[in-house]
């Protein structure tokens, strides 16, 4: 056990660690490695409960489980995992007990010391939980689990306001994208279907989670634009006449002006609505751009949306075979498509590149 900094200035530490994070596991890590350093417990955890909402870095993981499923054991530990999910019998005592919970060992568990984390409405919210092979806690140790259970209550709680806020954000921009599809019934299910294989293309690119909601969102509001197309033109039955095309085209800087009227909008959102029609040999429009100027997020969406438009009935096609509009979106790597972004889409429909 190291006896370390005063415990004042080791929560200022943590308190502004907690402040700072972008995530559970990063606000959490230090907690419980001081946790371990500070006391006799052989392991810490955070359990998180399974219908609270992960925050953004967690994104990844399964939902968090206190209850109901142990085969999904999302927690944030130090040292070996105290338990693969918490007993029953430690759950319905944590959401009654209003101080800690100090609990002997067991034949089928070490002795535990547990502290609630709540949300403002009391409703139990998670639960830091301490283990150790032998011995009693001390008053000290259980001090301590006090104030770091005070400062976790605090960073989970804003962590999950934060992500309840970004999830409401990202329904109304799918209820935007979707508001196109209801004008234009060739587009039904496009939104939802190609935001889906743009997202596990970023996964197969291995993005960075914010990089992966920011092409999640550009997705959902790539064509918004057309929105402000006249009827003539969004449902012509044939080949547009030149003035049409040209009419066309406009609809990726209308909805790029629609867009920006969205501040929480990230740039790289922004990105994919740009430049979602721009092609890899510099061919494509609105501004001509080529190979990795092109934003990346805008690259991986161009050859999902094409797959999509191709694998989908319109008005003056039928719909193609997913094997032929593979084949056509590796035939374009390198004029109109990213060959990596290909590569990556070729991996994810689980074809081989012809």
């Amino acid at each position: 056990m190291d006896s370390g900094p005063p415990p004042s200035e080791l929560t200022l530490q943590l308190t502004q660690v907690g402040l700072t994070a972008s995530s559970l596991s990063s606000a959490l890590t230090p907690v419980l490695q001081t946790i371990t350093r500070h006391t006799g417990a052989s392991a810490a955890a955070y359990y998180q409960r399974r219908d609270a909402v992960p925050a953004a870095g967690d994104r990844p993981d399964p939902p968090a489980a206190l209850t109901r499923d142990p085969s999904y054991p999302v927690r944030v530990c130090q040292g070996p995992a105290p338990l693969p999910t918490l007993p029953p019998e430690v759950q319905r005592r944590l959401s009654h007990e209003a101080d800690l919970l100090n609990l002997p060992p067991t034949p089928q568990h070490p002795a535990l010391l547990a502290a609630p984390i709540r949300e403002r409405s009391g409703e139990l919210l998670g639960a830091l939980l301490l283990t150790r092979s032998a011995g009693h806690w001390s008053s000290s140790e259980c001090n301590l689990l006090r104030t770091l259970s005070g400062l976790v209550t605090l960073v989970a709680a804003r962590l999950n306001a934060e992500e309840r806020e970004r999830d409401a954000q990202e329904h109304a921009l799918r209820a935007l994208g979707l508001a196109l599809e209801a004008r234009d019934s060739a587009m039904r299910g496009h939104t939802d279907r190609v935001t889906q294989l743009a997202t596990l293309v970023g996964q197969a690119m291995h993005l960075a989670p914010e990089a992966l909601d920011a092409l999640r969102w550009g997705a959902y509001l790539h064509d918004i634009g057309k929105l402000t197309l006249p009827d003539d033109v969004l449902h012509h039955p044939g080949p547009l006449t030149p003035v049409m095309r040209e009419r066309m085209r406009q609809h990726v800087d209308e909805g790029l002006n629609l867009a920006r009227q969205l501040p929480f909008l990230p740039p790289e959102a922004l990105d994919v609505i740009a430049a979602h029609h721009e092609r890899w040999d510099g061919t494509g429009y609105p501004r001509g751009r080529s190979g990795t100027a092109i934003p990346l997020p805008a690259r991986i969406f161009a050859a999902c949306d094409v797959f999509d438009a191709l694998t989908s009935p319109r008005a003056y096609k039928p719909a193609w075979t997913p094997g032929d509009a593979l084949h056509f979106v590796q035939q374009g790597s390198g004029t109109h498509f990213d060959p990596q972004v290909v590569q990556a889409l070729t991996q994810v429909l689980g074809h081989h590149a012809a």
